[in-house]
């Protein structure tokens, strides 16, 4: 009969194990308490917020400010459009990526090398900002939203990362095999390289969607139409410009604006802008660690 001994850790590991889990734990506490007090803040009264009464939970609960929120035409507009821009613009990322990582994945590509090492030169030098602004101006794409899609239609950073998983995790007995049975390229892309590509197209995804949901600055140079303007964009003139939208305040007694409502509208902002972003994180979780992790380990 065995009899199982449970091997005890020595002193030292324990105490170092210790150390690490409390430090761990205080940065974690650092990361949320600002979030979980932009929470509560958003959800208490005004005159709570002003007077600092709101530390952790919300005091004297209520939900005044996310209602402005949603009575306001200007900010559900830029919700809309930022939903817009994020849903076409990933997909128009994620196309191009992998349209120009698969080619660059196969080793018998000619000039493969030379292209990569173009692409890469990108990375380190641009045009700037006037140049990149005239020529967006010549193919008169301003005040469009083609100007939020195509002039970032692909991170060379994304290339080499989808270029270094088609290379690495898909065998290219795979393709031969494919091939023998007369499938062509674009069939295999599609019908074998990409179901086994799932990590890597999470992490895109969710990297360019963030990206285009985080915007602004793109749209404070060739937007000018308000129809237009993406949801940071209008968040941008109000928290910081304090361009306050009268739809918003309508509704609201004048010695309640005075008493910081407009301080409480801030924090209800900031949580509405940050929703999309949340739920969208847990359908790609299980594929981001393997997917951030590619090329990181050899063998």
């Amino acid at each position: 009969m065995l009899i199982q001994q449970k091997i005890r850790e020595p002193f030292g590991d324990r105490v170092l194990l210790g150390i690490i889990y409390t430090l761990l734990g205080l940065l974690t506490l650092t990361v949320l308490y600002p979030l979980l007090y932009i929470l509560s803040s958003s959800l208490s009264s005004p005159d709570a917020v002003v007077s600092g009464k709101v530390w952790l939970y919300p005091v004297e609960f209520s939900a005044r400010a996310y209602k402005s929120i949603f009575q306001s035409t200007q900010l559900m507009r830029g919700f809309y459009n930022s939903l817009v821009y994020t849903a076409v613009g990933t997909f128009i990322n994620v196309a191009f990526t992998v349209l120009m990582a698969f080619p660059l994945s196969q080793r018998t590509m000619p000039g493969r090398k030379y292209i990569m090492l173009l692409m890469m030169i990108t990375m380190f030098f641009s045009g700037g900002l006037i140049p990149t602004y005239l020529l967006v101006k010549n193919l008169h794409m301003l005040d469009t939203r083609w100007a939020l899609w195509l002039p970032g239609a692909f991170s060379i950073f994304q290339v080499i990362i989808a270029r270094t998983f088609f290379m690495s995790s898909i065998p290219a007995e795979l393709q031969e095999a494919s091939q023998m049975d007369g499938c062509r390229d674009m069939r295999y892309l599609w019908s074998v390289a990409l179901p086994l590509s799932k990590p890597i197209i999470a992490v895109m995804t969710l990297m360019y969607a963030v990206g285009h949901w985080n915007a602004y600055f793109d749209a404070l140079i060739y937007l000018r139409s308000e129809n237009l303007f993406p949801l940071q964009y209008v968040l941008r003139n109000l928290l910081i410009l304090n361009a306050a939208d009268p739809e918003m305040l309508a509704n609201t007694a004048q010695s309640l604006r005075d008493k910081g409502f407009e301080e409480v509208l801030k924090y209800a902002l900031i949580v509405v802008a940050c929703v999309p972003v949340l739920i969208m994180y847990p359908f790609v979780q299980k594929h981001f660690v393997k997917g951030v992790m590619i090329g990181s380990l050899k063998g």
